[in-house]
């Protein structure tokens, strides 16, 4: 990998408001008039409004406790965030949702409903119970300028079955995987354990496995052959939940931004870390295509949904029997679905969970459906084959666009974003006293050249200069991830030649150095950093 690799996912929200506006007036114009006269929303999901369309990109990160889904977030964002608790038992018991904001604050969840311009408004009948657990919190952060991220409590494991959270959590996770861009669920490789309330958890995904990507956390932590009996594990146990023939896609790493254990896996584990990036990287490019894929899905099943409802309808006696006839057509909806296949040519896949919409309709009146009206479904049935396929070329041809783009999350997944608020920042500018004036022919990095220097020669450069290839051979002693070592990489090559010479690379050991104290690294290159030799050429460059 080169260490002057760009990040190519552009800040995409503005490419995709286009489709984003034919999708949210196709929903309001084809798709929510047949929601409402087949009261879609009292079996289903609730209608979407406008922010469900507007909103950013959203990444519901989940896991049992321990398994580092905090720990995960601050290494995407690179700073701790407001009511974040690290530890081994139990952290997190409220779902927190972190969006961009000028002024950093917390919303609780009961306001944070109300709010029209968050997609969070149809959580109200959830109650008071879940409310209390839910916040958002707003932060100047660039990540979050281009995707939110939702922080879950953690799941109960075997021990904690018994106790109750006072809402029902798996129907939360639902409501947010319907929503989300992307699920990422975390895995402890040191203890794997399947809980009722884990498995409560899967059946709540079932249907967005597309979103899903499963996290074997902490493996540098193992030896290999552990780590290979406990991946074994995993996806046997991924295997008998889901029931499906496809494999699930599970990345082996250790998502902390510290320096790793050195192990036989290592690198695998920077492999699958780049993998991953990639991956939520790409989430805004992807966002029009993911709002396209969810509206076509919904507009599918409310279709199958229409088709039931005015089935009972029809099949209901006008005056005597009514209610033994309603229990005997629930009993045989089984019998019903597949009659529908056959008289509508509505495929298997659409239709709804037999046995849950089994008990939605005990709690209903059938005499309140309503039949098949055709104005509605030949609307609907627009959507499905005219619609939509006029928006597919329309989202190609901005990926081909988008391709060409230059990159700019160049560094915001890369962890070296140094927050505003922490106070031993090595890499700050020293602060100058009235009546003085800063002296930067005086390099902080001078003093410790000496040692530098003995490790640039050891290297053997050529004329003066190490080669990418020798300096990345030295860095990956370091343990750091890759992810930071090319931050590292891309400040000190201040010339921008791909090689650096004995300043550069003193400046590189340097970084390396105070990123392994545990201090953020800078996102620029402070003027007080740059070495003697490289200040008079940028000078220069600036009067031109």
């Amino acid at each position: 990998m080169s260490f002057r690799r760009l990040w190519s996912t552009p800040k995409a929200m503005g490419d995709v408001n286009m489709v984003t506006e034919e999708l949210k007036n196709l929903y309001y114009k084809r798709l929510l008039p047949v929601e409402k006269y087949y009261s879609f929303h009292h079996f289903h999901s609730p209608s979407y409004e406008d922010a469900d369309f507007d909103n950013k990109p959203m990444v519901l990160v989940m896991g049992q406790y321990s398994t580092g889904k905090t720990t995960f977030i601050r290494y995407l964002i690179e700073q701790d965030f407001l009511g974040s608790r690290v530890g081994p038992e139990p952290t997190t018991d409220c779902f927190t949702a972190l969006m961009y904001g000028e002024v950093e604050g917390i919303i609780p969840g009961n306001a944070l409903t109300m709010d029209p311009k968050k997609p969070f408004r149809n959580l109200d009948p959830f109650g008071n119970s879940f409310l209390n657990r839910f916040q958002c919190v707003q932060m100047p952060n660039q990540i979050l300028e281009s995707i939110s991220i939702i922080d879950t409590p953690g799941i109960l494991t075997a021990a904690k079955r018994k106790l109750s959270r006072g809402y029902d959590f798996a129907a939360v996770l639902r409501w947010f995987a319907e929503r989300v861009d992307r699920i990422i669920l975390l895995f402890d490789a040191h203890k794997l354990e399947f809980s009722d309330e884990l498995t409560r958890a899967f059946e709540a995904l079932c249907g967005y496995e597309d979103k899903l990507r499963v996290v074997l956390n902490k493996a540098d932590r193992v030896d290999s052959q552990y780590l290979m009996r406990v991946y074994g594990a995993l996806m046997w146990s991924l295997g008998k939940v889901f029931r499906t023939p496809e494999i699930l896609r599970v990345y082996i790493g250790s998502f902390w931004s510290e320096p790793r254990q050195m192990c036989d896996h290592y690198q695998l584990i920077e492999l699958e870390e780049e993998d991953l990036l990639a991956d939520i990287r790409n989430l805004p490019r992807n966002a029009a295509v993911r709002k396209l894929n969810d509206l076509v899905k919904r507009a599918r099943l409310v279709r199958a949904h229409a088709h039931i409802i005015s089935y009972l309808k029809q099949e209901m006696p006008t005056i005597f029997c009514r209610e033994s006839k309603k229990h005997n057509l629930i009993y045989q909806l089984p019998v019903i679905f597949n009659k529908i296949q056959q008289q509508h040519h509505v495929p298997a896949g659409d239709f709804p969970d037999c046995t849950k919409m089994q008990e939605k309709l005990l709690g209903q009146d059938f005499s309140k459906f309503k039949k098949l009206k055709p104005s509605l479904m030949a609307s609907l049935d627009k959507l499905l084959s005219t619609d939509i396929a006029k928006l597919v070329p329309y989202i190609q041809q901005q990926e081909q666009r988008k391709r060409s783009l230059h990159g700019v999350l160049d560094g915001e997944f890369l962890r070296t974003f140094k927050p505003e608020h922490y106070s031993r920042d090595p890499f700050k500018e020293p602060p100058i006293d009235e009546g003085s004036e800063l002296d930067f022919d005086e390099w902080v990095v001078e003093k410790y050249k000496p040692k530098y220097d003995e490790i640039f020669y050891n290297l053997s450069p050529t004329e003066g200069k190490l080669s990418g290839t020798k300096v990345k051979e030295w860095m990956t002693k370091t343990l750091l991830p890759n992810s930071v070592l090319a931050h590292i990489w891309r400040l000190s090559d201040v010339d921008g030649d791909g090689m650096l010479d004995d300043e550069e690379f003193a400046l590189a050991v340097h970084l390396i150095e105070e990123k392994v104290e545990g201090h953020w690294l800078p996102r620029e290159l402070p003027p007080h950093l740059v070495p003697p030799s490289k200040r008079l050429s940028e000078a220069s460059d600036v009067s031109v």
